[in-house]
């Protein structure tokens, strides 16, 4: 377009001194006497080559004209190309909780923006490319405060081949359903579920190397050998995430998964994660432990159903005088989507950090019923009602409403 502007600029001056030339011809005539043949033809070649040095110079303007515009066209696709190598992102949630304590005064009645997560990813190449997250949890990060700010992911990942890509980093483990994705307009409920976050310590990550691989259309298997967990004094899985952060390291861990999705609207997943020494340094009485879980995820038109099962066994001497040698939870989560910005749904929940003792009984059953309301795709806001029923060992049994927003971009 700009050529074309500066071509047609340059041939508009052109015809201008031609028109200048005959218009002084004409008034000469007319002026003066008759000029001789002669002195028209004098005139006549005069104005040809005129016309002519004009040509010439309006041919080498268009030479650097095109010249600017090639070069201003590469460099704008340079830019692009650049550009277009890195992208960023990110979510966040807003949580309110109003919930009731049937079992004493340990109500809870908060606000927290739980959490804050940028993401940047760059691409070297084809094959090469970068993904990081960082995430600020509970607004305020610091001494004497509870937030923390934390990485979640800073990996490489390279294609071997068409079919498979190693990963190397600090990498979200495979396990479940919500601990790879939890952006917050992707789930029902306010609160991510309890079985992924207490028996599945979701958000849940380590720093080592996975190996992913397509062996069949819709079939994904994964490898990984990675840093561990570090039993604390609860030989609860969540307490025991180091996060990566100056993380003990005197044994190790292995995670292995599988999912299929070759049919329409199925995912069924199953995962594997073996931990060498759960103590891991930490002077504990723990021993090796295995957490193994399997998950489905059904959807047909409006309809969708996840359901999970994940199950603890945790060796020593340690958790097992707490009865937590053997820890364990499932869920069931039926919705329904009307439309694309309204949908409901109902959760049935139970849980046990403590199966492995005999003496008080200590599951936990929630009951959730919400609905989701999408203002866009990647924008949320969320209301559900919970209620608990605890056994005798446990001595909070909370009720009551979660209010909550949520957005990724």
């Amino acid at each position: 377009m700009i050529m074309i502007i500066i071509y047609n600029y340059l041939n508009m001056i052109l015809i201008y001194k031609a028109w200048v030339l005959l218009v002084f011809l004409t008034i000469a005539t007319f002026v003066h006497a008759t000029p001789s043949n002669e002195e028209i033809m004098q005139m006549v070649l005069e104005l040809k080559k005129e016309i002519a040095e004009l040509k010439k110079e309006n041919k080498a303007l268009k030479g650097d004209v095109e010249n600017v515009v090639v070069a201003t066209d590469e460099a704008m696709k340079s830019q692009i190309k650049l550009i277009n190598k890195s992208s960023f992102g990110g979510y966040a949630e807003l949580h309110g909780n109003w919930l009731e304590d049937q079992k004493g005064s340990s109500d809870k009645d908060q606000m927290d923006l739980h959490r804050f997560v940028l993401s940047f990813n760059h691409t070297y190449s084809d094959k090469l490319r970068l993904v990081s997250e960082l995430e600020i949890e509970h607004s305020v990060a610091g001494d004497d405060q509870v937030g923390e700010v934390e990485i979640e992911r800073a990996y490489i990942e390279y294609d071997v081949t068409d079919n498979s890509s190693l990963v190397a980093g600090l990498f979200i483990l495979p396990i479940g359903i919500l601990n790879e994705t939890h952006e917050p307009s992707t789930f029902y409920g306010v609160e991510r579920n309890n079985v992924e976050k207490n028996i599945i310590p979701t958000s849940w990550w380590e720093g080592g190397v996975m190996l992913s691989t397509n062996i069949m259309d819709g079939l994904n298997v994964k490898l990984a050998g990675h840093s561990a967990l570090q039993s604390s004094a609860t030989f609860k899985p969540r307490d025991g995430r180091q996060k990566v952060g100056e993380a003990n390291s005197e044994s190790f861990a292995y995670t292995a998964s599988a999912k299929y999705s070759a049919i329409p609207g199925l995912t069924l997943g199953a995962s594997i994660n073996f931990q060498e020494d759960f103590s891991n340094g930490s002077g504990l009485a723990a021993d090796d432990a295995l957490l193994y879980e399997v998950h489905l995820d059904y959807e047909r038109d409006a309809f969708r159903l996840k359901s999970l099962y994940a199950s603890w066994d945790i060796k020593g001497s340690g958790p097992k005088a707490l009865g937590r040698d053997e820890q364990f939870g499932f869920y069931i989560e039926p919705s329904y989507k009307f439309n694309d910005n309204f949908g409901v749904f109902a959760r049935y929940s139970q849980w046990d950090n403590e199966a492995g003792q005999d003496a008080s009984d200590t599951e936990y059953t929630q009951t959730d019923y919400g609905i989701n309301w999408w203002l866009d795709p990647q924008v949320v806001v969320k209301v559900d009602y919970q209620t608990q029923s605890v056994g005798s060992g446990i001595t909070q049994e909370m009720n009551g409403i979660n209010v909550g927003m949520g957005y990724a971009f």
